[in-house]
């Protein structure tokens, strides 16, 4: 019994260590992480097969939420159970926390009007939000109907800005989805077992549509900024479809508005997440530190990935009957194309108009972008580039 003891506890550190080293080497957002995930996980340490990682990863891209900090905590808890899930999240978030809040205080230490560099990282955010319409577009949306669904949730979000309505357009898009999708292939693999019990999944996913309904009550009840802060925050978390960089145009909808953030520091914020390691949602920890201080920083991050663990949990007794289900499927069609439009829009509004206002301006924009898309360079390497061109 002793021995089994010091085993799990040796394979919980286990899981710390190699989810750390991956925290703090995993450049490039959610589609290199997977390729980071599958070389760690898969080739190397063999704690999975390819094809259970096929299906962790088919599992956490039909889920919201940031799908590279999902598979690492289904990863983590296959591994090591519940603790081992947490385990894999701490490691995999965590260097990417400090770095961009400590980056946050920095600034602000200096003065962000004395920094000319600044404007350098507004403009990365315009290359790499480019970057990802094009992709997800061309892999998301390649037909006329889906191409359709995506500029039309475009215009309704460029026409009426507010954050209920990109949840409507989601909705509505899933909808249309029924009645309008193209055959969708069915997965056909074999039964995956999972360590989570159906029953702790339901409860589990009951607890989240709970927290959904409830905080907004809460909110309007009783006020109070945390309150505030942890509804909008976990809400997104929920809701947010098509990973990292679609959180950008909900959040923004949330904090400007608020008065929470500017728009200036919103965006130096979102540069600033392209140049650190790991997932692209540890910007809620900026946001959280511009609003409360490392506090903040940590109630934001805690309450925006928080529905991923009840998600993952969750559904992971019940994925081998859901992703057999052609009604899902049809749903996602639509609903990812629609993903699609709401990044567009947030590529005009808010990135490109408070970022791009020269020739300039453009041309540094278009450099990072064939930088990122054609020659693959690391992100990091281009924000650097962006804010060296920006003060010459």
């Amino acid at each position: 019994m002793q021995y089994k003891e010091e085993s799990h506890v040796r394979r919980l550190w286990e899981i710390l260590a190699v989810a750390t080293y991956l925290g703090v080497v995993s450049f490039g957002g959610p589609l290199a992480h997977v390729g980071y995930f599958h070389k760690e996980y898969v080739k190397k340490r063999k704690w999975i097969d390819e094809a259970l990682y096929a299906d962790i990863v088919a599992l956490c891209q039909f889920l919201p939420g940031p799908a590279s900090s999902q598979i690492g905590i289904a990863i983590g808890t296959y591994r090591g159970g519940y603790l081992g899930g947490i385990l894999a999240w701490i490691g995999f978030t965590l260097p990417s926390v400090l770095l961009i809040v400590y980056a946050y205080y920095g600034l602000r230490e200096i003065g962000e009007g004395q920094i000319t560099f600044i404007h350098g990282l507004k403009i990365v955010a315009v290359a790499v939000i480019s970057q990802a319409v094009w992709g997800m577009g061309r892999k998301l949306a390649p037909d006329k109907k889906r191409a359709t669904i995506a500029l039309a949730a475009a215009m309704v979000t460029l026409l009426w800005p507010a954050a209920y309505i990109q949840i409507i357009v989601i909705v509505a898009a899933g909808i249309l989805g029924l009645f309008f999708a193209d055959s969708v292939k069915i997965s056909q693999g074999q039964a995956v077992a999972f360590s989570v019990k159906r029953q702790v999944g339901m409860w589990l996913l009951l607890l989240l549509f709970i927290l959904l309904l409830g905080l907004p009550i809460l909110r309007q009840t009783f006020g109070g900024k945390w309150i505030q802060v942890i509804d909008v925050f976990f809400r997104i978390g929920s809701l947010v479809f098509g990973g990292g960089h679609v959180v950008l145009p909900m959040l923004e909808k949330e904090m400007v508005p608020t008065g929470w953030v500017d728009s200036s520091q919103f965006l130096v914020g979102y540069g600033l997440a392209q140049a650190v390691p790991g997932p692209l949602f540890t910007f809620a920890a900026y946001l959280g530190a511009v609003i409360h201080g490392w506090m903040g920083a940590m109630v934001a991050t805690i309450a925006i990935f928080l529905p991923s663990f009840l998600l993952v949990w969750g559904v992971m007794p019940f994925w081998n009957q859901i992703r057999k289900q052609s009604q899902f499927q049809k749903i996602l069609w639509a609903v990812n194309a629609a993903v699609v439009g709401i990044l567009l829009a947030a590529l005009y509004n808010p990135v490109w108009i408070n970022s791009i206002g020269n020739s300039k301006d453009f041309a540094i924009g278009l450099l990072c972008f064939g930088l990122l898309q054609y020659w693959k360079a690391p992100p990091w390497c281009v924000v650097l580039l962006a804010c060296f061109l920006s003060i010459i």
